[in-house]
């Protein structure tokens, strides 16, 4: 065992365990549901019964296959589950095991006679597990509903039939009626206002010094330490709470959930559908006055009552808390209360100017604050949805949002899926607004950058919003840089003063010379380009920190950003075909083409990055054919440099594909036959250096699919200037006499040299008969059509045909 890390022997034998579990067999499952049976049939179920139920529990639990137990023993949980004097251990053993065999068609539980609430909640969560096949949810709903209608004062407690009450109103709220409806919503309003705001008897350890003359319990306190003047709410701190302020914290914590539910509609419902037009109006305003409570319906009663305490919550998160917990709880809770609040207002537009407010002063403070920043989602979230009606400009808080809060939070993992979560939800409410949003994607990406594993779907699906023809090529530059910028951001929190709360990075990675780069006013511009905030419509060369970086190429962190890139990297360019927009695809391919040999050099990342790249040169390509004429001059450049060689093949091969393919007056009138003879000459000059050099370091190997790219392609310009083409027929012939060479053997394989050798051989014969070989590789567009790759009676396979034959028969293989 490792003396490092005392908890890998636990973990160990937990996991030996669990692989266990999962490969006990039919016959071995059987024996041992026989020994539950006949432990589960004692009168008296003591320490053996629950060991054995909780194995069980585990077998049942370790695999993503359904287990099927014996009837006997499903019939006996059934039974233990109900039986009144069972120990609540043992329920919860079976109420598990049960839940985790749903849904079963064997089941036969019933909660009709069932009193005691804890068991009634158990039974529920086993239904409800089943679905919806026999109506269950229907009739746990109306159970419930008779216990909480007949539950007296004295009677058993209701807290555990709170999250049944929830689940039914989310799985099933049609099948609520209105009496059940009001009942809770009147049974809400006295949890959530009228709770006691005294502290609850502790219970009595039953020893010598418990007496009935103990002191009586104080009132509850505020987080700061000041006693509670107000009604009770979740934020009221005390030693020992009273059934009813349990219930006041239950009731809060399934109250928005209530809200959406019990009112389907939203703002539409019959008691805001005359309101709702009067929004904005100055009857509107006064009619915001909160009328008397006791008058109003229950469902509006409970509106009333949840605004009141959702103001509460916000003037008690203004307070300062002694202790971290309690500071945590007053976030949370503000989270909540705007939430509900945004709720409210749309049900019931009259809520919405008492609101507004409230909500500004609370905006101003949030800003200010930096631990309270994920309030300020939420928040957002209220002024998009409301802004409008209430002439409020939403763009500030969304502003201040994307710009510093992304910046300064990016290693925060909660708040990194909270935030893009909020932008993928809000899409639909950025409106004029989401201009911001696109221009903010380098704050945005710094989440990416740093949480790059369970982030990469999240960006995915909301890359298709943020891309547009301003901010595509910008975007391209900052994803292919996305690793460089996880080096940075590390260096950039290791430089930073002691934060409150760093995250933890990989301490064995030694980086002083590149925290003094970082430091050092030479590259401060290109660390400030890299780290920025908003887009700012230049592109940086950043070739510089990628070697400065270089030795944080490893770090785990960076690895695994890099491995999402080619991921985002399809999701973008998908995004990016919707845009029809010539200049934007021909400025994209030269991008490529540029970047191709300026990448972060991380383990494997370059590879992957260029077989992305490549297929999408082809296919923007494909989409704009006039782009190989267009940036004739570009790409002479790349297949004129050895950096096409040294890149790797797959973009090499991509770009001497395009240009045999469309270099063509088939696809662009303006191209010449003196353009096609400067292709020429740069690819006959790439395909001889490719061949006569030897492997190196600088120049490796030359893989097959180049050269053959190469020979076809110089093939297929020689058939529209049919001038080159002794030229191409003599330097075919070169290369299958070099594909023989023994000498050529020893450095490429016998499988790739076999390949070229094919390929020449095949272009010679072909450009035997000039006519056919322009047919055949440069066809028309119409030849495109499937008719003429499906009919063998058609131009294409005829013609093919005919010239092998011609050609076999001049060589004397076929008699005359």
């Amino acid at each position: 065992m490792d003396c490092r890390d005392p908890g890998r022997g636990t973990r160990s034998r937990s996991h030996q365990l669990v692989c266990h579990k999962r490969e006990i067999q039919g016959e071995e499952l059987k024996k041992f549901c026989s020994r539950v049976s006949k432990l589960l049939q004692k009168e008296d179920l003591g320490s053996d019964a629950v060991d054995a139920l909780r194995r069980l529990f585990l077998i049942v639990s370790a695999t993503k296959y359904n287990r099927k137990l014996e009837k006997t023993c499903v019939d006996l949980l059934q039974t233990t589950l109900c039986l009144p004097t069972c120990p609540e251990q043992l329920q919860l053993l079976c109420a598990a095991i049960l839940r985790e065999m749903s849904p079963c068609d064997s089941l036969s539980l019933s909660c009709d006679h069932i009193q005691n609430t804890r068991q009634l909640s158990l039974v529920a969560s086993v239904l409800l597990a089943q679905g919806d096949k026999k109506q269950e949810v229907t009739n746990m709903g109306l159970r419930v509903f008779k216990v909480l209608e007949s539950r007296q004062p004295e009677g058993p407690s209701l807290r555990p039939l709170l999250p049944v009450l929830s689940k039914v109103a989310s799985l099933a709220p049609g099948t609520l009626h209105k009496d059940q409806t009001n009942l809770l919503n009147k049974r809400l309003v006295d949890w959530l206002r009228y709770a006691s705001v005294q502290q609850g008897l502790a219970h009595s350890s039953g020893g010598f010094f418990s007496t009935p003359r103990a002191r009586q319990p104080g009132p509850v306190m505020e987080v700061d330490g000041a006693v509670a003047t107000d009604f009770f709410t979740v934020l009221c701190m005390g030693q020992h709470f009273t059934e009813d302020q349990w219930l006041n914290v239950q009731a809060f914590s399934m109250l928005r959930a209530w809200l959406l539910h019990s009112s389907p509609e939203g703002a539409g419902t019959p008691d805001t559908d005359d309101r709702s037009e009067l929004e904005g109006s100055t009857l509107s305003v006064l009619s915001a006055a909160p009328s008397t409570s006791r008058l109003l319906p229950p469902q509006e009663r409970l509106r009333e009552k949840a605004f009141e305490y959702c103001q509460r919550l916000i003037e008690q998160s203004n307070r300062r808390a002694l202790r971290k917990g309690d500071a945590d709880l007053q976030k949370a809770c503000l989270v909540e209360a705007v939430l509900v609040l945004d709720v409210l207002c749309r049900q019931d537009p009259a809520f919405l100017y008492r609101t507004l407010s409230c909500l500004k002063a609370l905006r101003a403070r949030l800003c200010g604050d930096a631990a309270s920043v994920r309030a300020l989602l939420p928040l957002a979230h209220f002024f998009l949805s409301h802004g409008e009606a209430v002439a409020v400009d939403s763009e500030a808080v969304c502003q201040h949002l994307f710009t510093r809060t992304p910046s300064e939070l990016f290693h925060s993992p909660t708040l990194a899926f909270e935030f893009v979560q909020f932008c993928r939800d809000n899409l639909p409410l950025f409106g004029r607004n989401l201009g911001v949003l696109r221009l903010s994607f380098p704050s945005l990406f710094k989440f990416l950058a740093w949480n790059s594993p369970p982030l990469t779907a999240e960006f995915v699906a909301l890359l298709p919003s943020l891309v547009d023809a301003g901010t595509a090529v910008e975007m391209l530059h900052a994803l292919l840089d996305l690793p460089c910028l996880t080096a940075a951001l590390d260096l950039q929190l290791r430089s930073s003063p002691a934060a409150s709360e760093r995250p933890l990075w990989d301490a064995s990675l030694r980086t002083p010379s590149c925290l003094e780069a970082f430091r050092d006013p030479q590259f401060q511009g290109l660390f400030q380009h890299l780290l920025r905030a908003k887009a700012s419509g230049t592109a940086e060369r950043l070739a510089p920190l990628h070697q400065l970086l270089q030795p944080m190429a490893s770090c785990a962190r960076v690895v695994q950003c890099a491995e999402a890139v080619p991921t985002l990297l399809q999701a973008f360019f998908s995004a990016v075909t919707q845009l029809t927009d010539k200049a934007l695809t021909n400025q994209l391919a030269l991008l490529l083409l540029e970047r191709t040999d300026s990448l972060y050099q991380v383990p494997g990342y370059e590879a992957s990055v260029h077989r992305v790249l490549s297929s999408q040169f082809l296919s923007l390509c494909m989409r704009h054919p006039a782009l190989v004429v267009e940036q004739a001059k570009e790409l002479l450049e790349f297949v004129g440099s050895s950096s096409g060689l040294r890149s790797g093949a797959s973009m090499l091969t991509s770009v001497v594909w395009a240009i045999g393919e469309y270099l063509s007056v088939c696809w662009d009138r303006r191209c010449t036959v003196e353009q096609i003879n400067k292709f020429f000459e740069a690819l006959e000059a790439l395909l001889f250096e490719a061949t006569q050099s030897r492997p190196s370091a600088v120049f490796p190997k030359c893989p097959p699919q180049v050269i053959t790219a190469l020979m076809t392609t110089l093939t297929k310009l020689a058939s529209r200037s049919q001038d080159l083409i002794p030229r191409v027929s003599l330097f075919l012939s070169k290369m299958r006499t070099l594909a023989l060479s023994p000498a050529t053997s020893s450095v490429q394989c016998e499988e790739d040299m076999g390949a070229v050798r094919t390929r020449a051989t095949e272009l010679l014969n072909l450009l035997k008969m000039p006519s056919v070989a322009q047919f055949v590789l440069t066809p028309s567009v119409d030849v495109s059509e499937p008719r003429y790759h499906r009919d063998a009676n058609t131009a294409l396979p005829l013609a093919l045909r005919t010239v092998s034959r011609l050609v076999e028969k001049e060589m004397g293989l076929l008699p005359g």
